[in-house]
């Protein structure tokens, strides 16, 4: 699985994400998805997508 790739990412599955805020340090929240936000097929940062929580970042890891 490839975070970079929206066809990897579906709603309901659990992730890590980077926040715009940990962007620096690079300190993963991990969350379930709500929502995905990018609409483009990939991002070389990672998609981004809201969780559950409401936090919006960058997907880092997709975890089984």
């Amino acid at each position: 699985m490839d975070a970079t790739k929206r066809a990897d990412i579906a709603i309901g599955a659990t992730v890590s994400i980077v926040l715009k805020q940990d962007q620096r340090n690079g300190a993963l929240t991990d969350g379930v998805i709500e929502k995905i936000l990018t609409n483009s097929p990939n991002h070389h940062h990672g998609i981004k997508v809201r969780l559950n929580s409401g936090e919006v970042g960058r997907v880092k890891k997709i975890h089984p």
